[in-house]
């Protein structure tokens, strides 16, 4: 499997303090990978210096073969890569179809074509694309965040605690929602505290610990073992 995402010692510090410290990772091309540990571990740190979010003092990032660590959002986005922050950040306001329009590409035709496509992959969107952001459940807005971000056509997805604050049977919606993306063939990281829901949906695990990569593993390993708790 080739990777499409590949980090080389990287580093990212805040305030002075060291958040990441020699990161080195790859995912493969249509690799779904879960991103474990505790609160302040780092994972929010990497995704969004995976993102041009968080300024990376020392090392490289590189997605498809291309440096990308001196790119912009969104260029990061154009190249590729799509990031579904955490706490979900609809539009409220907008409907479910105009949150994803806006995410789209100019041509109408070929935002047609994209919402048509989510609308088969998340058919939830589809039976509410006429409600406002503001009306839908948390589970809801979570798949909406989703789809926002598939509607660029990423090749790879980032998603920053795709389960918080979710009820337990949202919660099995948003990863069977996952599930399905992955069988699709795109790339997926996701940091998660759910390690259980994480890892049956994905290939890989890697749980940081004070910054960096302390555990890279198969996840029906890491289901198995308490490492992942």
């Amino acid at each position: 499997m080739l990777p499409i995402l590949e980090l080389s010692g990287v580093s990212v510090t805040r305030g002075g303090a060291v958040v990441l410290r020699d990161v080195s990772l790859s995912i493969g091309s249509g690799e779904a990978v879960a991103l474990l540990g505790a609160n302040g571990a780092g994972k929010s740190t990497l995704l969004r210096a995976l993102m041009g979010l968080s300024p990376v003092a020392d090392g490289t990032i590189t997605f498809d073969g291309q440096r990308i660590c001196g790119l912009s959002t969104e260029a990061r986005v154009r190249l590729g890569i799509g990031y579904v922050p955490e706490g979900r950040r609809v539009f409220p306001g907008l409907t479910v179809r105009e949150n994803l329009d806006v995410a789209g590409p100019s041509s109408a035709a070929e935002r047609r074509h994209r919402r048509e496509g989510l609308y088969a992959l998340l058919p939830q969107l589809a039976e509410r694309q006429k409600q406002a952001g503001w009306q839908l459940s948390g589970g809801q807005q979570q798949m909406l965040a989703i789809g926002r971000a598939l509607m660029a056509a990423p090749r790879l997805l980032l998603l920053d605690e795709p389960s918080l604050g979710l009820a337990p049977k949202l919660t099995r919606d948003v990863f069977a929602a996952l599930a399905a993306i992955s069988g699709q063939g795109n790339a997926i990281l996701m940091a998660e505290q759910n390690s259980t829901h994480a890892l049956s949906v994905s290939g890989r695990g890697l749980i940081l610990r004070d910054g960096h990569v302390a555990v890279d593993s198969d996840a029906a390993t890491l289901l198995r073992s308490a490492r992942a708790v």
